[in-house]
């Protein structure tokens, strides 16, 4: 045992859990730890602009990374300031480890109105957290902080809180560091496994949907593997793309909506596999069997009432799963000709114009490897279904949070996860400037990401959505600042297109100056994609 702070103690035990980066801005009721980080030079402290950028980029760092994320705020605004990011990250599954200060230890519970006092603010944040715990006494933080670590590599990863006064922060006792945690992730029992095999076996049309689960369990090579043994194609959702990169003939995509070419596909199926996602948007027929592994037992037939549940980790319950498939039969004749028919049909459904030039362009000025933020603006939608994704973690969406504004932070955060691979946000002008201070966080940090700006000075999908249906638009008309001056007033290389296919010419001698760079890329109004829901205003409005 050694006598520290319990900002220190902190500080110490994140270090020996593997943290070696921290989103976060300093503030009054931190100081204990933000000194400790300040003498810990094996911890790297990205200090943002504003606390929702703390849990973006935690969460672009941990998606990017494989590991989890973590970031600092005070408490009170600033951890409400945060929750965006979080809510974000529990929509996705992505392990962020939130720290925030309390107020002193004195004045817990008494709703006396001291600074940054939220009563209580573990129950504001708990709809978005799965874990949360105040610590009080010195002696307790090192154990408090690794069961915390432990709960992000423990069961389904979403985000964890841990709070603690400026009081016990500051505050010196003996305090017992704890081994890091070394959490098992076990697979589904043997006898159900031995089940699900034989499901597979029988099917004459399985198809595997893969989620956001395939990158968290780092599963992809065996799952590719049980592909081809079945010669099942994988549909993926948008946070599964890449699962099975789209250079092999076995990924069948994301474009699954309603009459589409790989709806048709999917819907013909006898059995589908579904590895790591909860099935919400999906949406099999009711009489299809589904067989669904999953972390979390509660996640099982949530979405689909015929389904068999393999609970464990993804990785290990696949690896035993196609053991299992290995010993029982040969593997299937090859189905390579109707998936290479299927995906071009699916390909050429890209047709919705300026959409499909422009996210053409995009595809080709980027490079494979790249990691894309796709926002909640009309090319990142229109990149679900249809941007190419190669390589495992390289496309991230806010999954069913969709938040505006999250793209361009968690793209720093996914850059200081990833430094040597180029990173791309793509962002509309409205949610951009939810965030765009964070241009000062790239220059002071050195994260050389880029920004593509998509730029028709409105919050276009709810302009269009009110004008189509609803009997005129109101209130999404816009006054934005010039970009290439906003650009050069941060200290950001800025690049606006002359027209908008020259984007990817753009990007791609974006990517070599390594430096931050804003591209504007000027639009017009963008037609509505085939894949969203019909728009249903009450007949009031559509006479």
């Amino acid at each position: 045992m050694a006598r520290m702070t319990g900002g220190e103690a902190l500080v110490k035990q994140l270090y020996r859990e593997g943290v070696r980066v921290v989103f976060g801005l300093p503030g009054v009721q931190l100081y204990g730890v933000v000194a400790a980080l300040r003498d810990e030079p094996g911890i790297r402290f990205v200090v943002t602009r504003h606390e929702q950028a703390t849990s973006y980029m935690a969460d672009g760092y941990a998606r990017a990374g494989a590991t989890f994320g973590t970031a600092l705020v005070v408490p009170g605004p600033g951890l409400l300031n945060a929750s965006a990011g979080l809510s974000t990250a529990y929509a996705a599954s992505s392990p962020v480890l939130m720290l925030a200060g309390q107020i002193p230890k004195a004045q817990l519970g008494k709703n006396i109105g001291v600074l940054h006092e939220v009563n209580d603010q573990l129950d504001a944040i708990a709809p978005v957290t799965k874990w949360r715990r105040r610590v009080l006494e010195v002696a307790d933080v090192a154990r408090a902080a690794h069961e915390a670590v432990e709960q992000l590599r423990t069961g389904r990863p979403r985000p964890v809180h841990l709070e603690m006064p400026p009081d016990t922060m500051e505050s010196e006792d003996e305090v017992e560091l704890v081994d890091p945690s070394r959490a098992e992730r076990p697979a589904a029992p043997g006898s159900d496994t031995d089940r699900a095999a034989g499901m597979l076996l029988a099917a004459e049309r399985p198809v595997i949907y893969a989620g956001g689960g395939v990158h968290l369990s780092g599963c992809h090579d065996v799952l590719a593997a049980v592909a081809e043994y079945l010669q099942a194609g994988v549909v993926q959702s948008a946070e599964g793309k890449g699962a099975v990169g789209d250079a092999s003939d076995l990924s069948l995509g994301a474009a699954l909506w309603r009459e589409s070419a790989l709806r048709r596909h999917f819907e013909a199926a006898d059995v589908i596999l579904v590895v790591g996602s909860r099935l919400a948007l999906a949406a099999p027929r009711p009489e299809q069997q589904v067989i669904q592994v999953d972390v979390d037992a509660g996640e099982i037939g949530k979405n689909h009432a015929k389904t068999f549940g393999l609970v464990g980790d993804a990785r290990a319950t696949l690896g035993e799963l196609l053991e299992r498939l290995r010993a029982s039969a040969p593997p299937r004749g090859s189905r390579k000709a109707e998936r290479e028919a299927l995906r071009a049909e699916i390909a050429a459904s890209m047709t919705l114009e300026p959409n499909a030039s422009i996210l053409t362009s995009l595809r080709a000025g980027t490079p494979e490897d790249a990691i894309v933020v796709a926002g909640m603006t009309q090319i990142g939608y229109y990149s679900r279904p249809f941007w190419p994704v190669y390589q495992p973690r390289t496309y991230l969406t806010s999954s069913y949070s969709g938040n505006l504004g999250y793209e361009y932070p968690t793209a720093l955060g996914a850059k200081v996860a990833c430094p040597k691979r180029p990173v791309v946000a793509i962002c509309g002008d409205g949610g951009f400037l939810y965030n765009a201070q964070e241009l000062a966080t790239a220059v002071l940090h050195r994260i050389s990401i880029v920004a593509v700006v998509f730029n028709d000075n409105a919050y276009g999908n709810v302009a269009r959505d009110l004008d189509e249906a609803w009997g005129g638009s109101y209130a999404a008309a816009l006054s934005n600042p010039d970009f290439m001056k906003l650009a050069d007033a941060y200290g950001v290389v800025g690049m606006r297109a002359t027209d908008p296919t020259d984007v990817g010419a753009l990007v791609r001698d974006a990517i070599q100056l390594d430096r931050p760079v804003l591209i504007e890329v000027p639009v017009a109004r963008m037609a509505r994609p085939p894949f969203f829901a019909p728009l249903r205003a009450p007949a009031k409005y559509t006479r």
